[in-house]
């Protein structure tokens, strides 16, 4: 029989009593004890051999203490730069910096002059493709896409099945009263090839186009089952106010910059009408 206990740690130690020392063990090689080498650490101080040091992620990111990883969300929430208000501020930001230079007649407005100058040429195809963005036939399209969106809705039994077409009309009917004293309190003149005037800053057929057929493609987003119906959607959606955009610089309706403002100010809208939507709750997949 034994006249002292089993060491800690050993493997199948089930004794009731706690561990005692044995008789003449040194005390530097008890566990947990400073400078000991025991792979059993009993205290919290952190080790100090490298195969104890935080270890990254499988991405390169450091780590944090568990059972969470680490990961960096301060780019990807919903506050984040790259999240929903981040693609709010971005383009307000531009929108101001492009109305202030306008307005002031600065660097920026002058070089687009400049560019405007050389883009111009009038042809027939430019006509056409700026014709898209009128009221005439961009609001049209925009209204089969929101009766035939209200009418899936409904018939899929959702509540609220009318908010989404609603929101986007409404969206729609904003943009003339945004546009249109823009447009009188900063009085740009139009390009040489229009005459005489102002009223050309921002533009108000870029902005139809824009919220006609951008709030058509995000109404029928989640009434696509396939991966490849929503992104061919969203290129005709994109080639579409790109050859809007085309044709009213290339006739010579509008300068460049008033183009692109009203695309910032377009952005910020559709983004807006992005969050109201999602919490109307889950859309169909």
């Amino acid at each position: 029989m034994r006249d002292t206990p089993r060491p800690q740690g050993t493997v199948g130690d089930t004794g009731s009593r706690p561990p005692q020392l044995r008789p003449g063990r040194a005390l530097a090689h008890t566990p947990g004890a400073s400078g000991s080498g025991s792979p059993h650490r009993s205290d919290s101080r952190s080790p100090q051999t490298p195969r104890g040091a935080r270890r990254p992620d499988l991405d390169g990111r450091l780590g944090t203490t568990p059972p969470v990883p680490g990961r960096p969300t301060f780019l990807l929430g919903r506050r984040g730069l790259f999240g929903p208000l981040g693609f709010l501020g971005l383009p307000a930001l531009l929108f101001a910096l492009i109305t202030w230079q306008v307005a002031a007649h600065g660097p920026l407005a002058r070089a687009d002059e400049r560019l405007s100058d050389r883009l111009v040429h009038p042809d027939r195809v430019s006509e056409l493709l700026a014709d898209l963005g009128n009221v005439t036939v961009a609001v049209p399209v925009l209204a089969v896409v929101l009766g035939y969106v209200a009418w899936r809705a409904r018939a899929a039994g959702r509540e609220r099945w009318w908010l989404p077409s609603l929101a986007t009309a409404a969206l729609m009917a904003l943009v003339p009263a945004l546009i249109v004293p823009l447009k009188e309190l900063v009085a740009r003149p139009g390009p040489p090839v229009m005459g005489p005037g102002t009223g050309f800053y921002p533009s108000g057929h870029t902005a139809t186009a824009v919220i006609a057929y951008g709030g058509a493609a995000l109404m029928l987003i989640p009434w696509l089952r396939r991966a490849g119906a929503r992104r061919a959607l969203l290129i005709g959606c994109l080639a579409l106010n790109l050859g809007v955009a085309f044709g009213l610089i290339r006739r010579g309706y509008h300068w460049p910059l008033d183009v692109a403002a009203s695309w910032c100010l377009c952005t910020v809208l559709l983004v807006s009408l992005r969050l109201l939507l999602g919490r109307n709750g889950p859309q169909p997949k």
